[in-house]
């Protein structure tokens, strides 16, 4: 099911404007840079999504 609602990462919080928000689509992921939304989005198929949350959680 798709999500129109963009969620901000924890991890923004306090990187000096440096953050991102993702939102679950119906093919996986889209991820965006808050300080540029107009411009594009990242959309990555869930595989790709669900390997880049594996790496980020293993840091």
């Amino acid at each position: 099911m798709m999500n129109e609602h963009w969620k901000k990462s924890t991890y923004s919080n306090g990187s000096g404007g440096h953050c991102v928000e993702a939102r679950a689509t119906a093919q996986g992921a889209a991820v965006r840079d808050t300080q540029h939304r107009h411009l594009a989005e990242l959309r990555l198929p869930n595989a790709e999504w669900t390997a880049l949350l594996h790496v980020l959680r293993a840091r």
